[in-house]
């Protein structure tokens, strides 16, 4: 027999050259490209070269305690002795048996099936299979069934020893080798997923320039728009109202792979009922009163890009079928046409409403929820992200005097509490409102203070000043402490006159009595520059 030259070595280190010609045949086992073709071709040969009934390797898993067959989901516990296999394995020997005593004597319903197609004459040789080298490693087991006096030729036969003998040497190497592919897959899968994870924590990273904060919550948030981006699902966007939903739908078309396409928006809750079926899906020429010249909806401008659509819980039942359609088969139909046409988009919806509520009122369609919700990501409220304050409040301040043409300001310690303290609705747009309203109330030349923030603060100080705007006597009638008592009081009336002159120093000394660095002096003693 001819061997291919790139086993020539595995020959010259596996037999002898007597036995290579006491076994001619099995040198075709040093073409298996597995060690599960290895078992195969090894059974294969012994059954059809040597007249046996039956013969089949069974191996040792990796833990030692099952063995297994190839091409079965039967496994075989190495500690059961309800099989002969068991026996093999614990004693290290060979056993031969009866198949009519295998069947009396061993009750294993696995081993049985196994032995079920032999004749009750017919015997069984058992082999335990080690690898060769210094490891004597367990391999497996070998089962042959033939005529009795034809398995005792085989245990004296030189050539069927070293068959066994480079059954068992190819085993050895080619499970080493198999575990070194393995492990190197594994070592590749790891590299992959970390080099993986790194390309999706740096797109994360570039994300927040538009997806302001460091908190863990607006970490989270980024990385899952990056996941959202890099799949097609349709995504939806829950949480309350101002946490930036549209910035998120934009974020993630500008990293999916339809970014070079149009990405188009329209809020459901602000367009007349009348009107958005005509606004989403087009119209044709003549298709209803007004229409005086066929317009192409969001949902054909949106082809080969993004469509988002607001506020998707205030979307009519009707319009919420026809909508399905488009997701399901992305074919659509504009008013009036007569014939059908395909989008090929990306939907992007968003809601503040809770929809599962609206499915039970029978206002919202189950089947569109579960369409849209492929990949849901619930924003976090700024209640959960207060850390973030600060630098939302510096990037709209600098917004700010951009759009206004002013220079640039900060924002005092004070402030910066009386924002943390304060309590968020409307989230980060009502933040942004707050601080423009502050931007606008400041001097030019000056940081923000507490004293120009617009709403109700609810603190000590500031009922003070109620109190004092109301009635100078209406004192409190616990004060346990004069000194502090005078204190708060004093500090309550300069915050009030700070107040009502926009800041301006000069004017509340001036309306106070005082010289203007004396008013200073009281302020720095107070703390009213750092509160």
């Amino acid at each position: 027999m001819t061997l291919p030259a790139a086993n020539a070595s595995a020959i010259s280190e596996t037999l002898l050259p007597a036995e290579l010609a006491a076994m001619p045949l099995a040198l075709t086992l040093v073409e298996s490209s597995s060690a599960t073709v290895l078992r195969q071709q090894a059974a294969q040969l012994l059954q059809q070269h040597l007249g046996l009934a039956l013969a089949e390797c069974l191996y040792i898993e990796g833990s030692g305690r099952w063995l297994g067959r190839d091409g079965d989901d039967e496994q075989y516990d190495c500690g059961d002795f309800n099989h002969p296999y068991a026996h093999v394995i614990r004693s290290g020997k060979a056993l031969v048996l009866s198949v009519s005593d295998a069947r009396i004597r061993l009750d294993h319903p696995g081993f049985q099936a196994q032995v079920a197609p032999l004749g009750a004459a017919m015997h069984l040789r058992i082999l335990p299979l080690r690898a060769v080298d210094g490891s004597r490693e367990w391999l497996g087991v070998m089962l042959l069934a033939g005529e009795q006096a034809q398995l005792a030729a085989l245990k004296e036969d030189p050539g069927m020893a070293a068959f066994e003998a480079l059954l068992c040497r190819l085993w050895s190497r080619l499970a080493r080798e198999q575990g070194e592919r393995q492990r190197s897959r594994v070592l590749q899968d790891s590299l992959a997923k970390l080099n993986d994870g790194a390309r999706r924590q740096a797109l994360a990273d570039q994300l927040a320039d538009d997806l302001l904060g460091q908190s863990e919550a607006m970490q989270a948030l980024r990385r899952h728009v990056i996941r959202a981006a890099e799949t097609n699902l349709a995504v939806l966007l829950q949480g309350e109202t101002g946490t930036g939903k549209d910035r998120v739908a934009r974020a993630i078309h500008q990293f999916s792979s339809r970014a070079t396409g149009p990405f188009m928006a329209i809020n459901c809750a602000a367009i007349p009922e009348a009107l958005l079926e005509s606004e989403l899906f087009g119209h044709a020429k003549g298709a209803f009163s007004g229409a005086d010249h066929a317009r192409e909806g969001l949902i054909s401008q949106a082809d080969g890009g993004t469509l988002f659509l607001d506020e998707i819980g205030d979307m009519p039942l009707a319009l919420q079928a026809k909508l399905l359609r488009v997701l399901e088969s992305g074919r659509y139909r504009p008013l009036g046409a007569s014939e059908e046409r395909c989008a090929d988009l990306r939907l992007v919806a968003a809601t503040h409403q809770p929809l599962r509520e609206q499915i039970r009122e029978q206002r919202f369609r189950a089947d569109l929820y579960y369409r849209l919700g492929q990949f849901p990501i619930t924003l976090p409220a700024l209640a959960e992200r207060k850390d973030d304050i600060a630098q939302l409040a510096q990037s709209f301040i600098t917004d700010f005097c951009a759009r206004e043409g002013r220079d640039e300001m900060g924002v005092t310690p004070a402030a910066l509490r009386l924002l943390h303290r304060r309590e968020y609705p409307g989230n980060v747009r009502e933040l942004k409102n707050v601080i423009d309203y502050a931007c606008a109330m400041t001097p030019e030349g000056v940081d923000i203070d507490a004293y120009v923030l617009p709403g109700d603060q609810q603190n000590s100080t500031q009922e003070a000043v109620g109190t004092l705007e109301q009635s100078a006597l209406a004192l409190p009638d616990d004060i346990d402490d004069l000194r502090q008592a005078l204190r708060d009081v004093e500090s309550a009336i300069i915050r009030q006159r700070l107040r009502r002159f926009g800041g301006n120093r000069a004017q509340a000394a001036e309306s106070l009595g005082l010289p203007k660095r004396t008013l200073a002096h009281k302020c720095q003693l107070l703390e009213l520059d750092t509160k």
